[in-house]
Parts: structure tokens; C-alpha cells; sequence
């Protein structure tokens, strides 16, 4: 064990405790009310080892037993409890843990199988998943190609021959034999699926301070890749399963990549490892990073070539990620910034001597520093002696003359808040290089403030744009909250930004579209931003103001962009009242003067839509200018629904598609709905709602229904129920897949 140098830091964070209001987004971006804690300035002087000199640079972790170093000197400064004394029964030596020949490099089989074509024909176009970067494939549970459409569902596989609509049937609806009962993340890639899944490790451990083993189940991700060239009988070619939950994935070309996400065991510390079909084929090199951030996750990046055998994986010690971002060419990590728990200790002595003192008189300064060095009388002494000699001074001062010092000390008190508070709430980024089955870390960055979703973030040549939101705390005022968008190099300095946009409210959609930004922010209207990224200093170039909030921006053509979001009202109290569904077409022709062309409004609040908060339930063809989008409501507030009565008795809802024809000189005009409530059915909602085409046949799902209707009049043409069919299902099991797999 290497000698420890030690070295010590002071930092200054902020705590809160008590009341103001604060909004935060739900799981559906809408604004919630929870409670604001006051501020705290807490001072600390902490011992760091050689692995955390402040360097902030990225290094591999070369054996386990620096792995335990790093988190037992985490665990000192985090609070988390680490003894060396524990005992360790588990399957993973470290003599394995860093076998050099499983570790390195990427693993390539000698003879890589070759995607299998389609032999089937289907319709000439069709549409697939709305993702955000084009060529950069994104999970849904349902895929689909020009013929076959490809659902998961629980543990259920099916395949439904759909085109042509009019004989369009169920061919295969199989359960996969695994321990998960929820897939929702599925590739399709020619004749090849890419479906992930949460399973269990099963390891034994020996309790704390106990001495019997028992055993210890850990997340662990699958990916399963199937073969689906013959439809009725998919084989199951690999199964790689590899430690932590599944966070979020992407496609590129014949290349997935996913992350997992493990936590930190600090009695027993392991690194991710990578099984294929139940055996260790591989340990991922991890990296830490020489800060004093809360290390509490491994977050894993994994590359594999979904028709050959290559496969790469590297593992990043960290915060836990919550929000990505995917170009072509890189893999971005994001997380809240998580200061480490032993950090927040009680102390506001240093905020007095850096910035009250200074503000009093030289006198007052003097005598203070003088009885802060008699070392002959303890600190609640000192304080006493310090408290009435600055009680007597006031006593002296006239009325206005002290008001004017308080107040001065009041404003200086809380810009010092303010910078402290920027430095411990930011969103820290880390970009991954990706090109195939080669991953390399890049560089990590910080902006202030935190992210809304994926869409806050964005890549633009050799730039990367983030739209943030920051809240502070200042004391006898509350929370102020801002917005700014911030343009980072290369290697994630930031190079740019505007800030202070739209005080005292949050973003709730951005959308970035070549050199601008469209924002909405909200806390009683809705202003809708355009703003100039052409160059390294962002600026607005027009607002407008209207009511409601856009949750999702979709773009429409360059002057155009439709926002889907709620309508709003004030009410008396001064409160906000959330209504209907609320779309609108942007005109952004005149980027001073951006203009609704058109809006319109769907239900009240009892009406719910699943595009609020899943981008890939809303649906637009701009060749056709079909819209389509997933709606739950109460019958008697969804005009024209009164007829839809029979499919909900006990409820009274109304579930389906409201399809809409959308140009960019006359906006919005209703084609139709199609229904997917079910006649006795007791399900309020719908969720799972997915449209697509193929030529001239618009397909929606939900998690019951698979509807076909034309796209120019919406005439049914077919209908397939998904669910409780009432018929038996075979299992797909992998034990007897192995057997007709020709390179296994």
C-alpha cells in the first residue's frame, strides 16, 4: 500500500432547511409545489489521500485493491461506512477482477455472422420511432419496417405480419423464459432485435459482523440478441448480461450502445463485469476521477455489433446518471453534481470572518482579530466577547446609519451565498467518443444549474450547447430562479452562454434546431424564446408570450415549430390552473417577432396525453402533414366524444388518437380519432400509444389495440386486440436455442 500524502482543503457548501416554494417537474413535466429549505453556509476541513489531489483528471483504477483505497478515502469524506476489517466472500478475486487478458481491448470472434436480408417485400415508406438525432436510433417497445411490426410487452415477444393492413394478423406471440416481467426497450436492425431487461447476479456475501454467507442479489442488464428471420421461430443468438439497471440506450449503424447503472457496495466493492450466455467473458477498464464529488455509481458504457461478436465496454466511477445525450460520434453522461455527505457539517464561522467583519470598521476589525487569536479562552467565549463588543458599536450608530450597514452586509451575505450555491448545484457532463466497438473518454465539464430532459442538450459541430435552470436560495428573499444556455468547446469548457433568462421560472421544453434555440419557460404564462447560438455569444432574438407551456417542440420546417403542451388560466389566489391538452404552431419567420399561427385546445384537466412526457408517443409526417397524437379524457369534455360513452360505462373515459391534417397556412384541422377504448374494459387510461405508417396506412398501438386506418380518410381497415387473447404461448428459452445456434 502506498504511503498516504495529505493535504488540506477548505470548501464551502450550502444546506438547506426551511420554508419558501420551489417548482419541480413530475414524471410528466408538470410543475409541482414542494418545499424550499433556507440556507446554511457550512464550512469544512478535510483530509484528502493521494488519490484525490485535486487534479480533477481522469485515471484507471489498476487493481481491486486500489479500487478499496478510493472508496474507503470517498467513504471519509462522503459518511459512508467502510471498515477493512470486513470479511469478503464473493466470487470475484481480485486476481480476476483485473485479468489482463478479459479486460483489454475489445473482444472479436473469428468467424462474425453476417446480418440476414429480408426476403419479404413491404410497403415502399414507413416511419419509425421519433427520435431526436437523426441516424441515431433511440429504444421503444414497439419497432416496426416496412412489413413486420416487433412488440415486447411484460415477457411476451410478438410479431404481427402487418402490411398489407387488410390481411394484416399475429404470426408469433412467444414469452421469453427470463425473470423480468417488464421490457420496454427493444432495437430492430434488418432481421436482428436488441432487447434489454433487468434480471439479478446471485452472489454470496457474509453480512456485517455476522459468519454465515448468505446470498446477495444484484441488478444486472440483459441484452438478448435475437434472430427473427424465420418469424415463427426467432432464435435467441446471445444473451450478454452485464452488472447495474438499465439507464438508456442508442443504435448506430449495426452497433448498440447501452448504459448501466451500478451502485457503489462500499463492504464489498466489485467492478462491473460482462457475461455472455452465463460466462465471464470480460471486466471493463474503470476510471475515477480526481475530485471530491460523491463517487455512489459505476456507470458502465457497452458497445456491441449486433451481427458479429464484437463487444467493448468501459466503466466510469461517478455520480448517478440520469440524462444522456447521443450524437454520431459521442456518448454524453449527465448528472446532478453530488457533494459528499461529510461536507455538510454545521459551521458558519468562516462566512462571518470572509464577510461580515470585513464590512465593519477598521477598529471593530482589529479588536475582533484580536480576540479571535487568544487562544487562552475557548471559541463560546470568544464569541461572547465578540458579540457585545459589536453590540456596543451599534448601540453608538445612528438609526439609519445601521440600517444602511445591515443592509450592506445583508447584499454582500448574499452574493457569497450565491457563488457558493453556483459552485455545489451544477450539472456535470462527460463525453465518451463512440465509432463502433472504440470507446474513448473525451473530457468533463460543468454547467450551473440542471438539466430538464435530453433535449436540453445538443451538439453542433465542434460544440455542445446545454440549457439549464438555476435556483437559489438568498435569505429574506426566497428562491430566485433563472435560466441560461451555455456553449462548451471541445473539451467541455465553456466558451459562451446567456444567462438570467426568464427570472423566477423554469424551463419546460427546449429544442435545438441548427444555430438556435427554441425554449419555453413557465410559471404563469408561457414565453416562447427564440434564441441566436450562430456564434459563442448566444442572444435573444424574439419573445413571445401566450398562456399555458409547451412540455415537447417538434420542429416543423425552419420558420415553423409546434409546441404540445397545456393550456393554463390564473385563478384568484394568484395560483395557476392546468387545462386542457394545448398545441400550437410557432411561426419563427421573423425571429424578432415570433407569431402563433395557430393553437388548439383538447379537454380540460382531467384530459391526459402520454406525448407530455414521452416524445416518442407524438407523431408528425411532414410529407403528408398528418399529426397524431395519444389522448385520455373524460367523455363529456372531448368535443364530439359523447358517442364514445359505450366503451367506458364504469369510467367514463375515452382513450384513442386524434389525428390532424397540419400546414404551415392554415394549422391544425381535426381528421378524426380513432378509439382504443375497449366496450366493458376497466382500463382509465392509455399509455404505450405509438402511431406510424406504412404507404398509405396509418398504424396506432396501445397496449391493447393495434388499429390500421387509411391515412386519407382514417377508415378502419383492420384491428388486432394484444392483450388477453386467451390463448396458450410457447416459451422462447435459451437452453434450447444454444443447441441450434451454429457459433455457439
Amino acid at each position: 500500500m502506498n504511503s498516504k500524502i495529505t493535504i488540506s482543503i477548505v470548501i464551502a457548501i450550502s444546506v438547506i432547511v426551511t420554508a419558501g416554494i420551489m417548482f419541480s417537474l413530475g414524471f410528466d413535466n408538470q410543475p409541482q409545489i414542494t418545499q424550499t429549505p433556507q440556507t446554511e453556509i457550512i464550512y469544512v476541513d478535510k483530509s484528502i489521500s493521494e488519490y484525490f489531489e485535486g487534479t480533477n483528471n481522469i485515471k484507471k483504477i489498476s487493481s481491486h485493491e486500489e479500487l478499496k483505497g478510493i472508496l474507503e478515502t470517498s467513504s471519509l469524506l462522503g459518511g459512508n461506512f467502510y471498515d477493512n476489517r470486513m470479511v469478503k466472500s464473493m466470487a470475484v478475486e481480485e486476481g480476476v477482477m483485473f485479468d489482463s487478458a478479459a479486460s483489454t481491448g475489445a473482444l472479436v470472434a473469428s468467424t462474425p455472422s453476417d446480418g440476414a436480408s429480408k426476403t419479404e417485400s413491404g410497403g415502399s415508406e414507413y416511419s419509425t420511432t421519433n427520435v431526436q438525432v437523426e441516424n441515431v436510433d433511440e429504444p421503444d417497445y414497439l419497432k416496426n419496417d416496412s412489413k413486420y411490426v416487433y412488440i415486447v410487452s411484460q415477457n411476451t415477444l410478438s410479431i404481427i405480419d402487418a402490411y398489407p393492413a387488410e390481411s394484416a394478423k399475429i404470426i408469433l406471440k412467444i414469452a421469453l423464459d427470463i425473470e423480468s416481467q417488464y421490457i420496454q426497450n427493444m432495437f430492430l436492425n434488418d432481421d436482428r432485435l436488441v432487447i434489454f431487461y433487468n434480471g439479478q447476479s446471485n452472489d454470496e456475501i457474509i453480512p456485517q459482523y455476522d459468519f454465515v454467507p448468505r446470498r446477495s442479489y444484484s441488478p444486472v442488464t440483459h441484452a438478448l440478441i435475437v434472430d427473427v428471420s424465420d418469424k415463427e421461430h426467432p432464435t435467441i443468438l446471445k444473451n450478454y448480461s452485464i452488472d447495474g439497471n438499465f439507464m438508456d440506450a442508442r443504435m448506430i449503424g449495426d452497433y448498440a450502445y447501452f448504459v448501466t447503472n451500478s451502485n457503489i457496495d462500499y463492504q464489498y466493492p466489485r467492478l462491473p463485469i460482462i457475461m455472455k450466455d452465463s460466462v465471464r467473458i470480460m471486466t471493463p477498464d474503470a476510471f475515477y476521477f480526481d475530485n471530491v464529488e460523491q463517487f455512489s455509481n459505476f456507470n458502465t458504457l457497452t458497445a456491441i455489433d449486433i451481427f458479429g461478436d464484437k463487444i467493448n465496454s468501459e466503466s466510469f466511477l461517478m455520480g448517478y446518471s440520469g440524462t444522456f445525450y447521443v450524437s454520431e460520434d459521442n456518448f454524453y453522461l449527465t448528472y446532478q453534481q453530488d457533494m459528499p455527505f461529510g461536507f455538510y457539517e454545521n459551521s458558519s464561522q468562516n462566512r462571518f470572518f470572509d464577510v461580515v467583519v470585513p464590512l465593519l470598521p477598521n477598529n471593530i476589525q482589529e479588536q475582533i482579530k484580536a480576540i479571535k487569536n487568544d487562544f487562552s479562552i475557548n471559541s463560546s467565549a470568544q464569541w461572547m466577547k465578540i458579540s457585545e463588543l459589536m453590540q456596543k458599536y451599534y448601540n453608538q450608530m445612528d438609526k439609519n446609519d445601521k440600517e444602511e450597514l445591515f443592509e450592506k452586509i445583508k447584499d454582500a451575505l448574499n452574493e457569497y451565498d450565491v457563488k457558493i450555491q453556483e459552485n455545489t448545484r451544477k450539472t456535470i457532463i462527460h463525453k465518451i467518443s463512440i465509432d463502433e466497438d472504440k470507446i474513448e473518454y473525451v473530457a468533463k465539464g460543468s454547467v450551473p444549474g440542471r438539466l430538464l430532459n435530453q433535449f436540453s442538450m445538443d451538439e453542433n459541430g465542434d460544440r455542445f450547447r446545454v440549457a439549464t435552470t438555476t435556483e437559489h436560495y438568498i435569505q429574506h428573499q426566497g428562491t430566485v430562479r433563472s435560466n441560461a444556455v451555455y456553449i462548451l468547446d471541445e473539451e467541455l469548457s465553456i466558451v459562451g452562454g446567456l444567462d438570467k433568462i426568464a427570472l423566477d421560472e423554469s424551463i419546460f421544453s427546449a429544442r435545438f434546431m441548427g444555430d438556435r434555440l427554441y425554449l419555453v419557460t413557465f410559471q404563469q404564462i408561457d414565453p416562447f424564446f427564440v434564441i441566436d447560438l450562430s456564434s459563442d455569444t448566444p442572444k435573444i432574438l424574439g419573445e413571445l408570450k401566450i398562456p399555458g407551456f409547451s412540455n415537447y417542440l417538434h420542429p416543423y420546417d425552419e420558420e415553423h415549430v409546434i409546441g404540445f403542451g397545456r393550456d393554463t388560466k390564473e385563478i384568484e389566489d394568484g395560483g395557476i390552473q392546468q387545462l386542457g391538452i394545448k398545441m400550437a404552431l410557432f411561426n419563427v419567420a421573423d425571429v424578432s417577432n415570433p407569431k402563433v399561427t395557430d393553437d388548439i385546445i383538447i379537454g380540460d384537466s382531467s384530459t391526459h396525453s402520454e406525448a407530455l412526457y414521452d416524445h416518442k408517443a407524438f407523431f408528425f409526417d411532414k410529407k403528408s402533414g398528418v399529426l397524431s397524437i395519444p389522448i385520455s379524457g373524460d367523455v363529456e369534455s372531448l368535443d364530439g366524444m359523447s358517442s364514445a360513452k359505450k366503451f367506458a360505462p364504469d369510467y367514463n373515459r375515452w382513450s384513442g388518437f386524434y389525428v390532424f391534417d397540419l400546414n404551415s397556412s392554415d394549422g391544425f384541422n381535426l381528421k378524426g380519432t380513432i378509439t382504443h377504448s375497449a366496450e366493458n374494459s376497466y382500463y382509465y387510461g392509455m399509455s404505450n400509444a405509438r402511431t406510424f405508417y406504412i404507404d398509405d396506412v396509418l398504424y396506432t398501438a396501445s397496449e391493447e389495440y393495434l388499429k390500421m386506418n387509411f391515412l386519407n380518410d382514417l377508415e378502419e381497415i383492420n384491428s388486432i386486440k394484444l392483450e388477453n387473447t386467451g390463448k396458450f404461448m410457447d416459451y422462447i428459452s435459451e437452453e434450447v436455442i444454444r443447441e441450434s445456434t451454429p457459433d455457439e
